[in-house]
């Protein structure tokens, strides 16, 4: 499911949410232009990725064997590579990994699913706070994934961390809140209007099935899916913590009323 847009308007202008996706961008471009293939070759990837290998053992060199998938084989090919040490303490790749993608798809995912959740979470934040949040939410989920991947050598990156933590915000902020979805079966598009907290409810579970059954299978790679739902947990536990504390701006009024105009999607 492909979230179109929410029934939730914002009362400020969301200027570090759009300052967040400019940023995230530029370093994607930046990427581009490296002209390398493969993401573990990029070298903003090989030097500001976080690397749990590094992370336990700074200083200690991290070396990778490239593979390739044919069939039901995964074949080795070059010499085994030597990435490149960050010109910092290797902990600081908890933060420089979250503006870094592995690809087009990655990076428009992302900062999609940021553009529809975050300016809301930022409207109740305010904009200091919410920029502090967002990075807390991406250490978190970075920490979360160096605990489930302990002395991996793979390089981790993307702000899908981060981003959950924006989702496990809205989660709270807005139960009554609907989202206006996109359901791609086959070749066929339907639109579907579903309340906010059943999208995310959903999106999480799966996040934390995949997790599950990825750790079970002891398959390493591909998307780092308690990255994921280590970043919801913190979102809404910063939330939980801010709500009861009355630290939290006013929500827009009567929200739940507002319809949708579909426009042939």
């Amino acid at each position: 499911m492909i979230p179109l847009r929410d029934n939730v308007p914002s009362t400020t202008r969301p200027i570090v949410n759009i300052a967040i996706i400019i940023i995230t961008a530029v370093m994607f471009f930046m990427q581009l232009s490296s002209g390398q293939p493969d993401a573990l070759l990029d070298p903003l990837t090989e030097r500001y990725g976080m690397i749990p290998a590094r992370m336990i053992a700074p200083g200690e060199p991290v070396v990778i064997q490239l593979v390739e998938q044919r069939g039901p084989f995964q074949l080795a090919h070059g010499q085994p590579l030597e990435l490149n040490e960050p010109p910092f303490h290797p902990w600081w790749t908890l933060l420089t990994s979250i503006f870094l993608h592995g690809g087009l798809l990655h990076f428009v995912g992302n900062m999609w699913f940021l553009w529809i959740f975050g300016d809301n979470v930022e409207d109740r934040l305010g904009h200091l706070r919410y920029l502090l949040f967002y990075l807390g939410c991406g250490v978190f989920a970075g920490l979360t994934h160096l605990a489930t991947n302990w002395g991996s050598v793979l390089p981790t990156i993307g702000a899908s961390g981060a981003i959950a933590g924006v989702m496990g915000a809205y989660f709270l902020l807005y139960p009554r809140a609907r989202v206006l979805t996109l359901l791609p079966l086959i070749l066929v598009f339907y639109t579907l209007v579903i309340p906010a907290p059943l999208f995310l409810g959903l999106w999480f579970v799966l996040q934390f099935w995949q997790g599950v059954t990825a750790w079970g299978a002891g398959t390493a790679g591909g998307v780092a899916w308690w990255a994921h739902v280590g970043g919801f947990v913190a979102g809404m536990f910063v939330i939980g913590v801010l709500s009861r504390s009355h630290q939290l701006r006013p929500g827009p009024l009567h929200y739940e009323h507002r319809g949708f105009v579909h426009r042939g999607y």
